[in-house]
């Protein structure tokens, strides 16, 4: 789902917590809590989401919770850049919610800052995207419940790559030459971003790469990443990409506003490029880089957590587990009503009658193709580390290989700090 505000990129922000020291200064932000009431048991829970910028998103989620009759459970909507800093501040006061959406991300584990949710996915784990699962466990325990499922692509206009005789790309190669065809007057032909963060990973993927291996060790450094690189620094240079746009990229604004030809963003917002273009939208994954790699498709979403240093750990887990697993009718409604997102439960995505044909299918069938997902184990230095990669190769036209060697860096000693 896309943000609120259109000067705040919330995926590359907040797939990972700034460290909860950092927030100290920040600590007296959320003194007003929402805490009251308690309904007929006396009980009561806040839960912290940012603010989603589709019509209906904050009636529905406080609709989910005013229907739970074991607890008043208030609903803290932080709009614009104030989720993540209010989030880590407000943890560490005596005012931090009970439960809160986010990404998976090993130090909030390590730091005894999330519970425990094994003892109520058990039940249901096989019905849950097993990738999924994966990317919220450590060390065969699970934490948190994954809401939403969110695979990006490039969206494109067919009408327009007809119009250029262009053939839509399948490598890296070929999405440059497009980009240059489709670039007409004040139409650009391509938008990554504004700061081209969204695609660090899908390249290094199409690549035939990966941020980690199995083993937790570096998996970035190759020579097909390096290629890659390079290959961004020539179209960052053609004069073909749209940069600063008026949105990120996550807003889907750049295309339907006729500013580019091709678009990379995500299957949220399909229902609204639908409205503004009608049929003449398609959609195709990040396309292969080098001969040995592959197409990819980055999966994002959203993921509940319970606060394991509150003092309702058991009652807002209670909460998670009545709306996240059991209402199923909810979960649906979260992620096909509001823009389209693949549910995570497998039998809610199956019965999902809103993705079943046309162009959600097709993205449905993109993610399961090419999906890849979020490792908890790469954290946001690590991810800083790669933004940095490509500010200095990319956007300054520095020499890769020195950049990720820099990166390496960085990475060997966040990874030594967590697993040693």
């Amino acid at each position: 789902m896309s943000a609120m505000s259109s000067n705040w990129d919330r995926r590359s922000v907040l797939r990972a917590a700034a460290g909860l020291s950092a927030a100290g200064a920040l600590a007296a932000c959320g003194s007003n809590n929402g805490r009251s009431g308690g309904g007929s048991s006396g009980k009561s829970l806040v839960q912290y989401f940012h603010a989603y910028g589709e019509s209906g998103t904050e009636q529905a989620i406080k609709k989910y919770a005013k229907a739970y009759d074991k607890a008043a459970v208030t609903t803290q909507w932080i709009t614009g850049s104030d989720f993540e800093s209010k989030l880590f501040a407000t943890l560490l006061t005596k005012n931090a919610p009970d439960l809160f959406e986010f990404h998976p991300q090993i130090q909030l584990v390590k730091s005894g800052q999330v519970a425990d949710l094994t003892d109520i996915i058990d039940p249901v784990k096989d019905d849950f995207n097993p990738a999924d699962i994966k990317s919220h466990t450590v060390d065969g325990k699970i934490y948190g419940v994954r809401m939403i499922d969110d695979p990006q692509f490039f969206f494109y206009r067919p009408s327009l790559l007809e119009k250029a005789g262009v053939k839509v790309p399948t490598t890296l190669d070929e999405l440059i030459e497009a980009a240059a065809k489709l670039t007409t007057g004040k139409v650009k032909g391509l938008f990554l971003g504004n700061d081209l963060h969204a695609v660090i990973n899908p390249m290094i993927w199409s690549a035939g790469a990966d941020t980690l291996d199995e083993k937790n060790q570096i998996a970035y450094h190759t020579d097909g990443v390096i290629d890659g690189i390079k290959k961004m620094r020539k179209l960052f240079t053609s004069g073909d990409l749209l940069l600063d746009a008026p949105a990120d990229y996550w807003d889907p604004s750049a295309l339907n506003q006729g500013l580019c030809a091709m678009q990379f963003c995500g299957m949220w917002a399909m229902p609204q490029f639908q409205q503004t273009l009608g049929d003449d939208i398609g959609i195709f994954p990040f396309p292969k880089v080098t001969d040995d790699g592959k197409p990819s498709v980055y999966n994002g979403g959203w993921s509940m957590f319970v606060n394991a240093k509150g003092e309702n750990v058991d009652l807002a887990k209670e909460y998670v587990k009545w709306l996240w697993i059991d209402q199923k009718k909810y979960q649906e409604d979260w992620a096909t009503s509001y823009g389209f997102h693949i549910p995570p439960r497998t039998s809610i995505a199956q019965s999902a009658t809103k993705l079943k044909s046309g162009l959600p299918a097709e993205g449905v069938k993109l993610f399961n193709e090419y999906g890849h997902f979020d490792n908890i184990g790469w954290t946001q230095a690590m991810i800083t580390a790669l933004e940095d990669v490509f500010a200095d190769s990319v956007r300054k036209g520095g020499d890769p290989g020195a950049a990720l060697d820099k990166a390496d860096k960085t990475v060997d000693r966040e990874l030594k700090k967590l697993f040693g």
